[in-house]
């Protein structure tokens, strides 16, 4: 497994010794990620056991190594290392007083912890830099027409990013984030992404965030995305002094 210095293990690093999400998620933050899985099985315990219960051998290897990258990032916490079952709607169960997020695509499985003292959520997402393909039909389902627009713009301008690839990515970071602060579903429509080029920074303005209850809410998030060795990577982290976003809809969406 490849790791950061901030979550010691076996293992090297990312060229230059920093994990890419360390780029996008530096202290507090704890981060690990692997470019692959081990030629031997990771050994889970039996609470994740039975989140894989008849899954195909490849499903079981992206969790199990995923799963291990999550307890390398909790162990530079000083987590003695646990089980990380999932939830009732899918999302990762931490251990208490933690936050995190995980994430996997072909090649790459990574996760990210921090205290909540610290951070009060965080949001992570990799993906292939390849189009996300389906005919158009995917990308209308993901993005509104002035996403569309904004896609077109970026793609003219830095053809090597697959824009709409990262977009979706844009999303399910924001979206990591917003459920274990709400509770609330967010739909694709419900968010409105923008990418800043020179700062590789994005905005995630909330369509319908609805009322405010307490204190005054953000309408949005803000986070970071880079491109490395074929993926793309987004990220979002929440301060702990920041105030959490009113959810838009009943929960019904999973967390991967």
């Amino acid at each position: 497994m490849d790791q950061t210095a901030n979550a010691p293990g076996p293992g090297g690093g990312a060229p230059g010794g920093v994990a890419l999400i360390g780029e996008l998620l530096p202290a507090p933050h704890r981060v690990a990620e692997s470019f692959g899985d081990p030629s031997r099985p990771v050994p889970l315990f039996e609470e994740e056991e039975r989140c894989v219960a008849g899954a195909v051998p490849g499903r079981r290897r992206e969790f199990a190594t995923t799963r291990a990258c999550a307890r390398a990032a909790l162990a530079g916490l000083g987590e003695v290392p646990g089980p990380i079952p999932r939830g009732p709607r899918g999302a990762p169960v931490w251990p208490p007083s933690t936050v995190g997020s995980m994430t996997h695509c072909a090649g790459y499985r990574a996760a990210v912890v921090a205290r909540s003292e610290a951070v009060r959520a965080v949001g992570l997402d990799a993906e292939p830099n390849l189009p996300i393909g389906g005919g158009g039909g995917a990308l209308r389902m993901v993005t509104s027409r002035q996403e569309r627009c904004h896609l077109a713009e970026l793609s003219a301008l830095h053809p090597g990013v697959c824009w709409d690839r990262l977009l979706f990515s844009a999303k399910e970071s924001v979206y990591k984030a917003w459920h274990p602060l709400t509770g609330g579903w967010l739909g694709f429509e419900d968010v409105t992404v923008t990418f800043d080029v020179p700062s590789r920074s994005f905005t995630a303005d909330l369509a319908r965030p609805g009322p405010p209850a307490g204190p005054p809410h953000p309408n949005g998030f803000r986070g970071l995305w880079t491109v490395r060795r074929g993926l793309l990577l987004t990220a979002v982290s929440v301060p702990a002094a920041s105030p959490v976003p009113a959810p838009s809809r009943p929960p019904g969406r999973t967390s991967p």
